[in-house]
């Protein structure tokens, strides 16, 4: 299991302006939808971005803590369209 805190932290580790919202899917704290802005996703693709995301959230996904991940990675330009 895993907080939200502990998720937006790795994130942000990463990409200290993200703005993250973390979803627990079932009720069990490792699976998890996951909503990240940045300005880090600009001039990137969507599997660029999910790869980053994966990268900034590996040492949970490689222990366990995290089993599932949903994941919605946009820049702040595209919310506010």
């Amino acid at each position: 299991m895993i907080t939200a805190e502990s998720v937006t932290s790795y994130i942000r580790q990463v990409f200290p302006d993200a703005a993250v919202t973390v979803i627990d899917k079932t009720g069990t704290q490792d699976h998890l939808i996951v909503r990240v802005t940045s300005t880090g996703f600009v001039d990137k693709n969507l599997l660029d971005r999910h790869r980053l995301v994966y990268q900034a959230l590996a040492v949970p996904m490689k222990d366990g803590r995290i089993h599932a991940l949903e994941i919605t990675a946009t820049t702040p330009d595209e919310i506010k369209k």
